[in-house]
């Protein structure tokens, strides 16, 4: 039996000896971009009709109306045909129609910031079953987000032939496999946080090195959810989105950080067991 080294708040353990539960996958979204009406006039007789309109303006008490602001529709690109898998063109697009203005105005991503929930999967969806034996069935994509703000996963179902959000669903304690950006945000509350030490002394003691970032491991996860024996600080794991890392160093060995859960929602680290 392999030895497994204990050192400070983390272990050393020699060769694969952490069995990873889940492999994370990651999706990048591309917000829409908007154009603008052009509202600036060229010449001296464009000067003076917006002096007169203001003028006017005045005179009634009404402001003027600035132009409006239009989203792009996403190019189309490539395209599949039938259960082809979705193209990469497909993928791009189907996100950006997913997320949407008001989405992107009431959700917040892993880092807490506004702007957009956390981009998680991509999905051929299925056809409805009364599609099944159409040869001519729209093809949909599903896609999912996390919404820390909410603490929701939201799933938004996409006809790719029109373009159209055909079903939205927002569920409250789901807690999908994570993906590679939680993953990273995760280590570096770790690596941020006095639990971290341990990790960080073993990564020295392997490598001569100080450990810094989190692309200097090689980094898997599993969710956590609260049990009848969890800390206090972790009760809410489940409804919050909560992780244990499994932490190898690059070509190197594991440090065992099971004793260590990651609260994303709250920002905070408790040590169990």
């Amino acid at each position: 039996m392999r030895k497994i080294v204990h050192r400070h708040l983390g272990k050393v353990v020699a060769g694969a000896g952490i069995a990873v539960a889940t492999t994370a996958v990651m999706v990048a979204v591309t917000l829409p971009g908007s154009a603008g009406a052009d509202d600036s006039g060229t010449g001296a007789g464009a000067g003076q009709s917006g002096q007169q309109a203001g003028q006017e303006g005045q005179g009634t008490g009404q402001a003027g109306v600035r132009p409006g602001v239009v989203e792009r529709a996403p190019a189309e690109g490539d395209t599949g045909e039938g259960r082809d898998p979705l193209t990469e063109d497909e993928t791009e697009r189907v996100e950006q129609l997913a997320l949407d203005r008001q989405l992107r105005n009431s959700s917040e991503n892993v880092e807490g910031e506004a702007g957009g929930p956390q981009p998680l999967t991509v999905d051929l969806a299925d056809p409805e079953a009364s599609e099944l034996d159409d040869a001519d069935a729209p093809r949909r994509a599903e896609v999912s987000f996390y919404d820390y703000k909410d603490d929701a996963l939201v799933t938004k179902t996409v006809n790719l032939d029109t373009g159209k959000v055909e079903a939205t669903d927002t569920q409250e304690g789901v807690q999908p496999p994570l993906s590679r950006d939680e993953n990273v945000e995760a280590a570096e509350l770790l690596i941020a946080d006095p639990l971290g030490e341990g990790l960080k002394a073993d990564y020295k003691d392997a490598t001569g090195n100080e450990l810094t970032k989190p692309d200097q491991l090689l980094l898997n996860s599993m969710v956590y959810r609260a049990n009848a024996g969890a800390p206090a600080a972790l009760a809410d794991c489940g409804e919050h989105r909560c992780l244990r890392l499994f932490v190898k160093v690059k070509n190197g060995p594991w440090i065992d950080t099971r004793d260590l859960v990651i609260d994303l929602s709250a920002r905070k680290i408790a040590k169990v067991g």
